[in-house]
This record gives structure tokens, sequence and C-alpha cells, in this order.
């Protein structure tokens, strides 16, 4: 996102956009992927209430996340480009609320990889992990990018396993 100082991230985290909603998918390959044809859209204030869940000391992941929404509402799998930009509103929305009250740092991308478009970028997000007893590590010499070393054992499951 850019020009994010100018943009009234809570205005956006509470617009629904009709959602939630389904979506029936035909593409096979989207089928394979996902394992199924269900899609599951949730509204931005859904990843905000789930991610105000994390505690301290733990961390979940966006995949966790769409997998929780999905089994929650009987769907395959949640939509995973909306679900990005959501966890991104509803940091923005957080930061630039006067009691952050969301502990956006504590959902990572994918394999605990920290999350570049959230306020302050990648290196906002590793002080604070590391403040509260995270090690994040740096792989890549060019393309640098951060990830929560063993991020799987402090991993705050949302979906319990059947």
């Amino acid at each position: 996102m850019a020009n994010e100082e100018k943009k009234d991230f809570n205005a956006m985290l509470n617009d629904s956009k009709d959602m939630p909603k389904f979506q029936i998918i035909t593409d096979k390959k989207s089928i394979e992927k996902y394992g199924g044809n269900k899609m599951y859209f949730a509204p931005p204030i859904d990843y905000d209430q789930v991610m105000k869940r994390i505690p301290y000391g733990q961390v979940t992941t966006i995949g966790e996340i769409r997998e929780y929404f999905a089994a929650k509402n009987g769907a395959d799998f949640t939509e995973p480009i909306t679900a990005g930009i959501f966890v991104s509103i509803a940091a923005w929305a957080s930061y630039q609320r006067p009691d952050h009250d969301t502990p956006y740092w504590r959902t990572l991308k994918a394999n605990g990889e920290l999350n570049p478009k959230y306020p302050g970028g990648a290196e906002a997000q590793k002080e604070k992990l590391e403040s509260e007893g995270h090690t994040v590590i740096q792989k890549g010499r060019t393309n640098i990018r951060y990830f929560v070393k063993d991020y799987e054992n402090v991993l705050c499951r949302l979906v319990s396993a059947p």
C-alpha cells in the first residue's frame, strides 16, 4: 500500500465490502491447489478480531487465520489475496488508533516470515517480536527477509486438529 499516512485504515477496517460471502470456484487448478471449490471471504474486521486473540509470547500466520475462517464457516478455504490485504489493514488501523489494541506484529506471513507491509516495516515488527522473547533471523544477502526462528514452537493454533 502507498501513502499509508493519508488513509483512514479504521474506516477501511469497518467497511464490510458485502462480506462475509462465499464463492464457488470452477478453475480446476485452484480447486486442486486449495482442496475444494467453496471459497470464503471474511470481512476486514474479522481479521482484526482474530489477531487480537494472539497471546503474548505466541505468533500466528495469515495461513492459520485463513484455515480458522474456512473451518468456522464450512468452507474449503479462505480467499488468500484479500486475507493478506485485510491483515495489513488491521495492522495499520491499530497503528492509527491511540490505544493500539491489536498486536498485529504477532501475525506472520508463511513460514514465519515478518511482514514488510506493516507499520515501520519488518524492522519495527522485528523489534516488537524480540521484545516479547522471539529470536528473529535474517535470510538473504540482497533480498533480505526476516523470520521468527522456530516459530512453529510458539504458534497459536486457531483450529484444533481433528
